[in-house]
Parts: structure tokens; C-alpha cells; sequence
């Protein structure tokens, strides 16, 4: 596998990120098999993905689609939800893949340890993105921000398969990298996610608003995510943390936030309920977030 090589890539959940990285991986010269419900794959089908981003233009990209892998690949993308994660993964037979690596873009920690359950260990290889990506129709993309960034990573997966997968990536637009050690990547996203999103959804108010009216709740929470983090290998950088809140637009949302607005099902327990888990697996004390996770529990999330 190098960026020169034809890859045949499936991509369950074609949405905001997994339709971004379809399209891309498509122009750039790769098989795509997208994987989704019927009517999505008959779209898919039928138009291709059509991508509008500043970074990577205004395009449209050929793709097949399908309900479910009916033959072994490259590599599987996996870009669903926590939330609908394990009906989607019926669409991905482990006796389909064949020596496939497996690259869940999921938010949150413990899925790897999932995943690992039901796929070969050592081809199961996380991965963090850093886009604002959303689906607005069936095969119709929006990617908002200005960069992507992909950081690759897996403990037990061969070093030479995850730079082999770096190199096409990165090709085909997202800036990648692989990171030897999976825990730190996996908190390193996971420390600015959870109280960015927990709050901004309890609150029902955008980053900068949090900031304005909430600062000091926000500086415990992320005092607690970044203690917990430090226990499980992660980064401890809470004024790094605070300094790229303070860079977000004033307006930004997180998807958990949007997803509330939207009335769709939130990855509370990915993200809130991971966070409780570690804590107490590691004894640190987390009294904001336990309240936090709690209240939106409470409030039918």
C-alpha cells in the first residue's frame, strides 16, 4: 500500500466526515464503496458525493455504494456515530473484510476495545480528525472549516500498514499523521471534546457564550478532563486547552450541542459516561463532571 497504489476503500457511514473522506479518496484515483441504508446508497449510486469545501474546491466524485461489504478491501472507514454504531456495523461482515485495516473515526475512547472484539486486533487502527464536515442531503457535503486533519494511530497494528495508510490519506487532502501511542492520541481528542461538548449542550449555548457565562464551571471541568487524561496517559495541558477554546469562533456549536438541538440521540455515554468510567477506574475525582453528565441524563439525554 502507497499513495501511488489503487486502493479499493469501503466507508461505512457516508455522512459530514465519511462522505468528505469518500469524496476525496475517489478523486484521487481510489475505489470507494460507500455503505448505508437503502435510499442513501441508491443517491450515492445515482449522483456520486458532491463536496463543497475552501480547502479542497467544488467537486463531484464517482462512488459505488451498498447495504452492506460483500467483498474484501483496503481498508474500512468507519465515520458513524457512537450512537447507531453497532446496528451500522452489521454492514461490515468480519468474515468480508479480509486483511482490511479497520479506521473508526468515532469521538470518544473506549470503541477500539470494541471493535477489537469483533475484528482482527491488530488491524484495528483509530483515527482522530480534526473538520467541521456536515451532510446536508444524501451525497451532498459541506466541509466548514479550513483544514483536515487526520491523526492515525494503533498500538498493535503493523507500524509500515498505518504509514502506508498516512501516505494515501494524506494524499488525497487531509493532512495525516501517525502517532505511535493510542491512549495519548485518543485523549488528546477527547480532553478538548468533553467539556467543550458537554457544556455547550448542557447550556444550549456556543463556545463563546460558555466562555462568557460559564468560565469558571469550564476551567473545573477541564481541570478534571485533563487530570483524567494525565491517568490514562494522555496529555495534561489545561491552559492549551482553554487557548484553543479561546480560538473557536464565538458562535461554534459542538455536534453533541447540535445534535440536542436536532433531537437526535447524543453520544453522552461515548464521551460523559467514558469519562465517569475512567475516573473511577483510576480514582480521580470528577464532582463537576459526574453533575454535568448527570443533569443531562436528567434531562432525557
Amino acid at each position: 500500500m502507497t499513495a501511488n497504489d489503487e486502493l479499493t476503500v469501503a466507508v461505512l457511514g457516508p455522512g459530514g466526515i465519511g462522505g468528505l473522506l469518500a469524496a476525496l479518496l475517489s478523486r484521487s484515483g481510489h475505489r470507494v464503496i460507500c455503505l448505508a441504508g437503502d435510499d442513501t446508497a441508491k443517491a450515492l449510486r445515482t449522483t456520486g458525493i458532491h463536496v463543497r469545501s475552501e480547502v479542497f474546491g467544488d467537486f463531484r466524485a464517482d462512488v459505488e455504494a451498498d447495504t452492506e461489504l460483500r467483498e474484501p478491501v483496503d481498508a474500512c472507514l468507519i465515520a458513524v456515530k457512537a450512537t447507531t454504531l453497532e446496528a451500522a456495523l452489521t454492514r461490515v461482515p468480519p468474515t468480508a473484510l479480509g486483511d482490511a485495516l479497520v479506521i473508526p473515526f468515532l469521538n470518544g475512547v473506549e470503541h477500539p476495545a470494541s471493535l477489537r472484539t469483533r475484528y482482527r486486533p491488530d488491524r484495528v487502527a483509530p483515527a482522530t480528525i480534526r473538520a467541521e464536515s456536515t451532510r446536508v442531503a444524501p451525497g451532498e457535503i459541506e466541509h466548514g472549516t479550513p483544514f483536515a486533519e487526520i491523526d492515525l494511530t494503533g498500538d498493535p497494528v503493523p507500524a509500515d500498514r498505518l504509514e502506508a495508510l498516512a501516505r494515501v490519506l494524506d494524499a488525497a487532502g487531509p493532512t495525516t499523521r501517525v502517532h505511535a501511542d493510542e491512549s495519548a492520541t485518543l485523549w488528546a481528542k477527547m480532553s478538548l471534546l468533553a467539556p467543550f461538548a458537554l457544556l455547550t449542550t448542557r447550556y444550549a449555548l456556543p463556545i463563546g457564550d460558555v466562555l462568557t457565562h460559564h468560565r469558571e464551571e469550564l476551567t473545573s471541568l477541564v481541570e478534571e478532563v485533563t487530570a483524567v487524561s494525565g491517568a490514562c496517559g494522555g496529555p495534561t495541558d489545561p491552559a492549551g486547552t482553554f487557548a484553543r477554546y479561546e480560538a473557536f469562533p464565538h458562535g461554534t456549536k459542538s455536534s453533541m450541542q447540535r445534535d440536542a438541538e436536532s433531537g437526535r440521540p447524543l453520544e453522552l455515554d461515548a464521551i460523559g459516561g467514558a469519562l465517569l468510567r475512567a475516573a473511577e477506574r483510576h480514582g480521580v475525582p470528577v464532582p463537576v463532571a459526574a453533575r454535568v453528565v448527570g443533569e443531562l441524563r436528567a434531562a432525557g439525554h
